[in-house]
């Protein structure tokens, strides 16, 4: 039985060969079996994903054409006139409270981070020298009083005898006219040969007696006069060391008075340096006092983007650490000068080669007073500002505030 080339088999012409039929036969190949069939799915027709396809480059293409759109319109209106920098901190005027006059502290009552108000005491330093000190300027002071009341008393009884002196001038006077009157009378007498010689001389001698009296009233008066002007002279020196000793005492006041270390303003304290016990000289540190409600920020932009900048504009003020909340301020002054001016070791362009290097100028930005009030700015912490450079956008016509991103 042969097979045919349809059952997967081809005749061999050699197979009728007599050789080849004696020899073994080799085992016959396996017909191969056809897979059987699977009914495919439907398809779809060739143009439905394409027309698909179309449409969805087509929504994403307008999407970006209208996110772009947006955006240029958004920059074009608006961000074109914006600059910002996140070279920018807050700052404020923090105080170094230190001590004024040496000595051992009784007590600091207070602790860092407390709320303090102006006035409240910050440190105690033992002031029982210095009120022995206060109370010894005072005693001197209480016996220079003194002193100057019995030279104010002494000028009264050397005016006294200045009046005495003037009435003995006046009586000396009054005898000395009626002894030059006698005098005369007696020459009169005297050539008529009617009086005795020795009562001539007698009435010479009274003249010259009464002229000598009035001499040394006036010279005694004078000498009263000079004896009221060294008093009064030394009435003002007097009132000049009473004047001395009253700073004196009054310095004393003040060493006790500096003795009690005083908030200078409302503001909350930080950096404790000293406990109690412990013994400060003058200029010693004791604590810092910071302003939480007069906060600032300090921006330091490039002297490229501060073309169209001027006080009054509005500032957007985005916190590193309250990252949700915009806070609206504005421009309160540009510095004077760019930052490395007032380094250290300002640059001198002068000499050697030359690079150009963008400089900053340091800008102030005014916090709103309400913002500043809730105390969540702290100096030091890192912000991100953006100046608003349209000019009617100045945030001294709008009200400024603070709103949620």
């Amino acid at each position: 039985m042969s097979l045919s080339e349809d059952d997967g088999f081809r005749a061999d012409p050699v197979d009728a060969h007599p050789a080849r039929i004696a020899a073994p036969a080799s085992p016959a190949p396996v017909a191969r079996r056809a897979p059987a069939l699977i009914e495919p799915a439907p398809a779809e027709p060739p143009g439905k994903p394409r027309r698909v396809r179309k449409v969805v480059l087509t929504a994403l293409l307008a999407a970006a054409l209208g996110g772009g759109a947006y955006k240029a319109h958004a920059w074009w209106t608006v961000g074109r006139f914006f600059v910002s920098t996140d070279d920018a901190y807050v700052q404020a005027d923090i105080s170094v409270l230190a001590a004024k006059v040496p000595g051992y502290l009784a007590s600091v009552p207070i602790v860092n981070g407390q709320a303090v108000r102006k006035g409240d005491v910050i440190a105690l330093i033992e002031d029982g020298d210095y009120r022995l000190a206060e109370q010894a300027a005072h005693d001197k002071l209480v016996t220079q009083q003194a002193a100057i009341a019995r030279i104010g008393r002494q000028v009264e009884a050397a005016q006294a005898q200045m009046l005495q002196a003037s009435a003995q001038i006046d009586a000396s006077k009054a005898d000395a006219v009626r002894a030059a009157a006698d005098y005369a009378r007696q020459q009169q007498l005297e050539k008529v040969d009617f009086v005795a010689k020795a009562r001539i001389e007698q009435a010479r001698a009274d003249r010259d007696r009464t002229d000598a009296a009035v001499k040394g009233a006036e010279a005694s008066l004078v000498a009263m006069r000079a004896n009221v002007e060294v008093l009064r002279a030394q009435g003002k020196e007097a009132e000049g060391l009473a004047a001395e000793l009253r700073t004196a005492e009054a310095r004393a006041a003040r060493d006790v008075a500096f003795s009690t270390i005083r908030a200078p303003f409302d503001g909350v304290v930080g950096n404790k340096a000293v406990e109690a016990g412990a013994y400060v000289q003058p200029g010693s540190r004791i604590a810092a006092l910071v302003p939480l409600e007069s906060v600032r920020v300090d921006a330091n932009f490039k002297e490229t983007q501060v073309e169209r900048m001027h006080p009054g504009q509005r500032v957007h003020i985005a916190v590193d650490a309250y990252p949700d909340r915009d806070i609206v301020g504005e421009v309160e002054s540009l510095s004077p000068a760019s930052g490395s001016v007032f380094s250290l070791l300002p640059p001198d362009n002068a000499t050697g080669n030359f690079t150009k290097i963008v400089q900053r100028l340091p800008v102030r930005v005014h916090v709103p007073v309400d913002v500043a009030r809730e105390g969540i700015l702290r100096p030091g912490l890192s912000v991100t500002v953006r100046v608003d450079t349209r000019d009617e956008a100045r945030s001294g016509d709008d009200h400024v505030r603070t709103a949620k991103r």
